[in-house]
């Protein structure tokens, strides 16, 4: 599982020229799903999320997390994050999970992540051309991959 997560001031999606969702600051989560991705996966990475520690606290040190700010999440499936670029110059996503194993993994992440912070969630529809618009705060950016845990 890879997942990008941004630090945002704010951010929407848009579905068919509606806003679909919307949130304050807090965290954009990008989520690429693998065929061997499973619970453990979905565990770990949302445990992560929740409790990493990428917001200021009052002498201005990332010594936060979403968690301890109450912000606001927004997750985003993009199989894209599996995108292989080693031949030619036509990303091939064969390492991306198909939508028939993807999409329940996807609602369990969703289900996991709200478990662990307590609280819903705001998220994009799987297989929908979403539009996202966001301010990166910091900018921080972070990349985790479920694969690399050490």
């Amino acid at each position: 599982m890879r997942v990008v997560l941004q630090r945002v001031t704010l951010a929407s999606l848009v579905i068919n020229g509606a806003e679909h969702a919307k949130i304050g600051p807090g965290v954009v989560v990008l989520v690429g799903i693998e065929p061997a991705d499973g619970a453990e996966d979905l565990a770990w990475v949302s445990g992560k999320l929740v409790r990493l520690r990428i917001f200021d606290d009052a002498d201005g040190v990332m010594n936060l997390s979403v968690s301890d700010t109450q912000g606001e999440l927004l997750v985003v499936s993009q199989f894209t994050l599996h995108a292989s670029t080693v031949k030619g110059n036509r990303p091939s996503y064969t390492r991306a999970a198909r939508p028939e194993v993807a999409q329940p993994l996807y609602a369990s992440f969703l289900k996991q992540i709200e478990t662990d912070l307590g609280r819903p969630v705001a998220s994009g529809v799987f297989g929908a051309d979403m539009k996202i618009t966001l301010t990166n705060d910091g900018p921080v950016t972070i990349l985790l991959n479920s694969k690399q845990r050490e």
